[in-house]
């Protein structure tokens, strides 16, 4: 009774002072939240005791479970030195560590770390490296001072980030603030632009992309670009060989690469960084989410010994990157961090993945038969299943139908919890589910499918 008592209180709590990202507030005041007190491996627990799986890594940041006790030691030692002290004129051991682990494990080239925040402000200091590079580095190419990106992209919620973004129902009222930007098509192979199939089309995408980039190259700073995942997207997975050209059409018209893998990142598509499926190295590359584990709010700007030399000069020549958050270099996040580095090495996380990517990739292949199912897509631990009201006419469900809702209001009624894009189902446990866990995942989330798309 006391549970439910202090459930009950602090669910008025939150309805009273709270205002939740991504969330229609006048409907959750109508609904009792559900509050999460605890976690244990793959799973999340709320202030009842009931234990939900968190099917999205409580969205995209989780990796090694919850409670990993390699990191809350991290952090109880960091804790006992010092929680914070300024990176403005200042260093600490761990930003120091990490930032050398990083560079080792990340892609050749990348020899510089610029700490932040979180994935938005990474693309945001990218963005801006990019523009003041050309300024310093390169004035005579031109003005280059605006983006080429994907449509369909999502990179984050601040303003730059949102420019650079194309989701229409989250971005369109802040259209106003935003800067001009070029966009493009994306590999969306299942309702491709150009009514072609892969993989017959020859990646046929990639022929406006690469018009853009010989008329415009001139302005245009950067194409940052979701490697081969564009996950806000729905999931939506590059075909083989599509980077690899992005990244040969931006060197040949001088333009820099900005590679988001905020969510690609650490193990999530199989290997430590999406680039490196096709082995290629971007120009400046954001990561974040997954950077700590999912224990701290910490993000990084990783960039080539290139583009870092084009800020250097004397203190009056004003080259310096003006740029920085009260909170860079944290070194609680940083111990973290490095703690989760070394997590990956000694528990062969991604080597000890593989495995249980082909396991989730058998267990999908029934859903197929769900009549409502139109697409899935898979890359590493990253999935999505697409639901179409007409399969044979790939007739999206429209929004207010809340078929993701729905189908995600049914699998927590059976113990798991999700996260949806509107008709896509996503589901990316944390790198350390193991096969039992699952298939009850996967057992779940068929059912609840089944059960909302057979009603009307």
């Amino acid at each position: 009774m006391a549970r439910k008592n202090r459930t009950i209180t602090l669910s008025d709590w939150d309805r009273t002072y709270l205002w939740h990202p991504f969330t229609q507030m006048q409907e959750w005041e109508q609904e009792q939240p559900l509050i999460i007190e605890r976690g244990k491996g793959p799973y999340l627990i709320d202030t009842e005791g009931k234990k939900y799986l968190d099917g999205t890594s409580s969205i995209w940041v989780n990796l090694h479970g919850h409670r990993q006790p390699a990191l809350d030691r991290a952090i109880k030692t960091q804790l006992d030195k010092i929680a914070h002290s300024t990176f403005l004129g200042l260093s600490n051991p761990p930003a120091i560590q990490l930032a050398r682990g990083l560079i080792r494990i990340a892609p050749k080239g990348l020899r510089r770390v610029f700490y932040s925040d979180n994935g938005s402000t990474a693309v945001e200091v990218a963005l801006k490296m990019a523009v003041q590079y050309w300024q310093q580095r390169h004035p005579e190419v031109g003005p280059k001072n605006t983006f080429l990106h994907l449509k369909l992209a999502y990179h984050g919620d601040t303003i730059g980030a949102v420019s650079v973004g194309n989701i229409e129902l989250f971005h369109s009222r802040f259209k106003p603030l935003q800067f001009p930007t070029v966009e493009a098509d994306p590999p969306y192979c299942y309702r491709c632009p150009l009514g072609l199939t892969y993989p017959s089309c020859r990646m046929d995408c990639l022929d406006p992309i690469e018009r853009i980039l010989k008329e415009r190259h001139r302005e245009l700073a950067g194409f940052i670009i979701e490697p081969l995942v564009q996950a806000a997207a729905g999931m939506i997975t590059a075909p083989p060989g599509y980077l690899t050209r992005v990244r040969e059409l931006c060197t040949r018209y001088d333009v820099l690469l900005i590679a988001d893998e905020v969510a690609t990142g650490f193990g999530r598509t199989g290997k430590m960084f999406a680039c490196q499926h096709e082995g290629i190295t971007p120009d400046l590359m954001a990561i974040g989410k997954g950077l700590t584990g999912g224990y701290m709010p910490l993000a990084a700007t990783l960039t080539t010994e290139e583009i870092y030399k084009g800020f250097l000069g004397r203190y009056e020549d004003f080259k310096t990157f003006f740029h920085g958050h009260s909170y860079t270099g944290n070194p609680l996040g940083c111990a973290v961090a490095l703690a989760n580095l070394d997590v990956f090495k000694k528990e062969k996380t991604l080597a000890r993945l593989q495995p249980r990517i082909k396991t989730m990739r058998r267990l999908l292949q029934p859903l197929w038969q769900l009549p409502h199912v139109g697409d899935i897509r898979q890359l590493g631990f990253m999935a999505a299943i697409e639901l179409v009201q007409d399969c044979a006419r790939r007739n999206p469900y429209p929004l207010e139908a809340r078929i993701g809702h729905r189908v995600t209001q049914e699998a927590r009624r059976q113990g798991l919890l999700l996260r949806p894009l509107g008709h896509i189902m996503v589901l990316m446990p944390p790198l350390s589910t193991d096969a039992s866990t699952l298939t009850r995942m996967v057992a779940i989330l068929h059912r609840a499918i089944a059960t909302v798309t057979a009603s009307p």
